[in-house]
C-alpha cells in the first residue's frame, strides 16, 4: 500500500472533512427543523395540508437524490443567472457556489424522509396519554409539547441514528457538482497521483469513523434517557 502522498495531500482532506462536516451539520439541522413541520403537517386535520406534506414527501423519497441534486443545481443557478438583479445582488456570490445548492438539496431530503419518521412517532404515542391530558385541563398544544413530542421522540431515537448516518453519506454526493468534501478530496488525489485504492480507503475510514461517533453518541443519548425514567 502507497502512503507517500499523504503528506502531500493531508491539507486537502482537511479541507474536504471540514466541508462534510458543515454540510452534515447546517443542512441537518434544517433538515430536522423541516421535518419537524413535515411531521405536523402530516396529521393535521386539514385535508390540503396533509395532502400537500404527502405529495413533499413522496417527491423526495421517490426520486434519487442525486437527480433531486443536479435539478436544483444547474436548474435553479440558470435561472438565477439569467435574471440580472439577482447576479447584482450581494446574494449572487453566494448562488454561485455548489455548497449552498448542496445544503438546499440535503435540507430538503432530511425534511421528506425524516418527516415521515416524525409522523410515525407522533401517530406512535398512544391516544390514551394525550386524553388523560386533556383531562387534567391541557390544551392541544400544551399536550403535544408536554407528552406526545417527547414521547415521540423517544420512540424514534433509533431511527433518527439511523437517518443521521444515511444522511451524512449522502454529502458525498457533492463531489459530482464540484464541491470539494471528502470523497472530492479523494477522488482530486486519484487524479493526481494516479493512486486510486489508497486515497478513496481513507476516505471510507473516515466516513466509518464519523458513522462510529453518531452511532455511538446515539446509544450514550438512549443511555442516559433510560437511565433518567428509572430514577424516576
Amino acid at each position: 500500500m502507497d502512503i507517500s502522498w499523504i503528506p502531500e495531500y493531508s491539507d486537502l482532506f482537511l479541507r474536504g472533512l471540514k466541508t462534510t462536516l458543515s454540510l452534515t451539520l447546517i443542512s441537518g439541522v434544517l433538515g430536522f427543523i423541516l421535518a419537524f413541520a413535515v411531521g405536523l403537517a402530516r396529521i393535521s386535520s386539514w385535508a390540503i395540508v396533509r395532502n400537500t406534506a404527502w405529495f413533499f414527501t413522496s417527491m423526495v423519497r421517490g426520486t434519487p437524490l442525486l437527480i433531486q441534486l443536479y435539478l436544483i443545481y444547474y436548474g435553479l443557478g440558470e435561472l438565477f443567472q439569467s435574471i440580472p438583479e439577482i447576479r447584482q445582488s450581494i446574494f449572487w456570490p453566494y448562488l454561485r457556489s455548489g455548497y449552498w445548492y448542496v445544503i438546499f438539496a440535503l435540507t430538503l431530503s432530511v425534511g421528506g424522509y425524516v418527516g415521515e419518521v416524525m409522523r410515525a412517532g407522533f401517530l406512535a404515542v398512544p391516544a390514551g396519554e394525550l386524553q388523560a391530558a386533556e383531562a387534567f385541563g391541557y390544551t392541544r398544544w400544551k399536550a403535544f409539547i408536554r407528552i406526545q413530542l417527547p414521547r415521540a421522540l423517544g420512540i424514534l431515537k433509533p431511527n433518527l441514528i439511523g437517518e443521521s448516518i444515511l444522511h451524512l453519506k449522502s454529502t458525498s454526493l457533492a463531489s459530482t457538482i464540484a464541491v470539494m468534501d471528502l470523497l472530492g478530496a479523494a477522488t482530486r488525489t486519484a487524479s493526481r497521483t494516479f493512486i486510486v485504492y489508497e486515497p478513496l480507503i481513507l476516505a471510507g475510514a473516515i466516513y466509518l469513523t464519523l458513522t462510529i461517533l453518531i452511532t455511538g453518541t446515539g446509544q450514550l443519548v438512549q443511555w442516559r434517557g433510560r437511565s433518567a425514567r428509572n430514577r424516576i
